[in-house]
């Protein structure tokens, strides 16, 4: 994963208002087919984490878990969670995060 490209993909997601943040507005946007991917910060509570992995897996939509504190610190904004809607940022940031580590 090349944390910096990601952060850059996720901040100007933000900016462009393709980014759905909190638990419920991400679980309504996988649910309604709003969304292509979902984030999970690594400090989201086990309860929510299932939660949200439970309805990508039946909705067969991404769900990627990063480092704890890499979402407030890549989008400026507080939270557990991202969903992406469709688009351009979606498929860069799965290509980022399917991608293997580079470093050695």
């Amino acid at each position: 994963m090349d944390e910096r490209r990601l952060k850059g993909l996720m901040g100007l997601c933000v900016r462009a208002g393709q980014g759905v943040f909190g638990e419920e507005g991400c679980l309504k946007s996988l649910r309604s087919g709003q969304a292509a991917l979902a984030l999970l910060d690594g400090d989201i509570s086990p309860g929510s984490a299932e939660k949200l992995e439970s309805v990508c897996r039946r909705e067969r939509i991404p769900a990627f878990r990063l480092p704890p504190g890499f979402l407030e610190e890549a989008t400026g904004r507080p939270g557990k969670v991202m969903a992406v809607r469709p688009g351009g940022f979606a498929l860069q940031m799965t290509g980022c995060l399917e991608a293997p580590d580079t470093k050695d």
